[in-house]
């Protein structure tokens, strides 16, 4: 992947091209884990688990399909340029709300480290995540972090 030194300090998030969008993943695997919001309006929760759609992968925290991921699982979105400001449920790790907030990325993100493997070290992934089809009750699996 040839990108610019820095590119995410020089460009907008809509001057980006397909390659710097993607190289801003972390890796962290938060947005595959599932929500579900209880409530309407004002009393409206949002609710994080840890359980994970059932292609992500539990130790790398990368999608083990990502190039057939919205084939294979119909819960899954693409998350665009477009439609960013839509995805407010983002963690507030994630480098895509970030940028999109005008903060800056955190020291252990990989374009910063140089290391793939950052996010597993600065321990930012979900702990003792399952897989959707392991579930039965998911109220068991809620969690405070995101």
């Amino acid at each position: 992947m040839n990108l610019s030194p820095e590119f995410w300090k020089h460009k907008s998030l809509l001057e980006m091209n397909e390659a710097e969008w993607e190289a801003l993943c972390d890796g962290c695997g938060k947005c595959c884990y599932r929500k579900f919001i209880e409530g309407r309006g004002r009393r409206e929760k949002l609710y994080y688990t840890r359980i994970a759609c059932d292609l992500l992968d539990l130790q790398s925290g990368r999608c083990s399909d990502y190039n057939n991921r919205f084939k294979l699982d119909t819960e899954c979105t693409k998350l665009t340029k477009k439609n960013l400001p839509q995805f407010n449920w983002l963690p507030s790790t994630c480098a895509y709300r970030l940028l999109y907030e005008g903060k800056p990325l955190f020291d252990w993100h990989p374009l910063i480290s140089g290391k793939a493997d950052s996010v597993k070290l600065a321990d930012i992934q979900i702990k003792n995540g399952i897989h959707e089809r392991d579930v039965i009750d998911w109220f068991e699996f809620v969690i405070d972090e995101h």
